[in-house]
């Protein structure tokens, strides 16, 4: 694993990453929808939110996402990949004092910053009563039983290139998950049919490739959504490049284990 070109590029990207999130505010203001349910509109507006995170919701329309994937008060949810920590301080408001959020990060993550990655994450948890922070390789990932819905946001596209058996993530995904648990997927789309071709490049990936190992691990594709599509993206850039950040054509995919 640490031979791996792929992974040895990583920490430069997610220093790309983390330095154009501190800089890139979207143009415009980000408005809750009206019709958005109290509790995640609570989660969204929440003061505990930093202006950074606040400042990418226009381009990631938090509000709305969290809405088409049904997140309810009370829900227990796993987060894959919560470096950073976009979306984890929504779920944990979201989901309330009866609910709770798994926290996983891969160890070579944990360790970014002379650890501090891995640092915040447990400091997250540790300041949460319902977090609760994993440090794991995701090939011996075990999630427990019973959750409501499993969160991999813009991370999909990274598991082969980490030497991730996503067949088997994905089947341990179906089997925690409740009946009618729903499996949400984001993720910056690359070239249609192009598979996972460029996944290690420009970290993108074909649309297909997802919904194709998702459904073989037994879930059904619930819903296919445009909210996050830009046309005016044409899915050759790499994500991290000026510009980009808020601005890449995304999947937002919700699949359901069959109730």
């Amino acid at each position: 694993m640490n031979s791996s070109p792929f992974l040895q590029a990583l920490p430069m990207a997610f220093l790309a990453a983390v330095s154009l999130s501190a800089s890139y505010v979207q143009a415009q203001d980000y408005v809750v929808p009206e019709n958005t349910p109290a509790h995640i509109k609570r989660a969204v507006e929440s003061d505990n939110r930093s202006e950074q995170q606040v400042a990418r919701d226009a381009g990631r329309l938090p509000a709305e996402v969290l809405t088409l994937a049904d997140l309810n008060e009370g829900d227990h949810v796993a987060e894959i990949s919560t470096f950073g920590q976009y979306y984890t301080p929504m779920l944990v408001e979201a989901v309330g004092p009866t609910g709770k959020v798994e926290m996983y990060d891969m160890p070579y993550l944990a360790a970014f910053s002379d650890g501090n990655v891995g640092k915040a994450g447990q400091a997250f948890a540790d300041a949460n009563e319902n977090a609760e922070y994993h440090i794991v390789h995701y090939s011996e990932i075990n999630f427990p039983s019973g959750l409501d819905a499993v969160y991999n946001v813009l991370y999909y596209h990274d598991l082969q290139g980490l030497e991730v058996d996503t067949a088997e993530m994905n089947s341990k995904v179906f089997s925690a998950l409740k009946s009618g648990g729903k499996y949400v997927i984001v993720d910056h789309l690359a070239e249609d049919g192009s598979g996972w071709r460029d996944s290690t490049t420009i970290h993108r990936i074909g649309k297909e490739a997802i919904i194709d190992e998702i459904t073989a691990a037994g879930f059904t594709l619930l819903l296919d959504s445009d909210i996050l599509a830009n046309p005016e993206d044409d899915r050759s850039a790499m994500v991290f490049s000026p510009g980009m950040r808020g601005g890449t054509d995304r999947a937002v995919l919700i699949f359901q284990k069959p109730r």
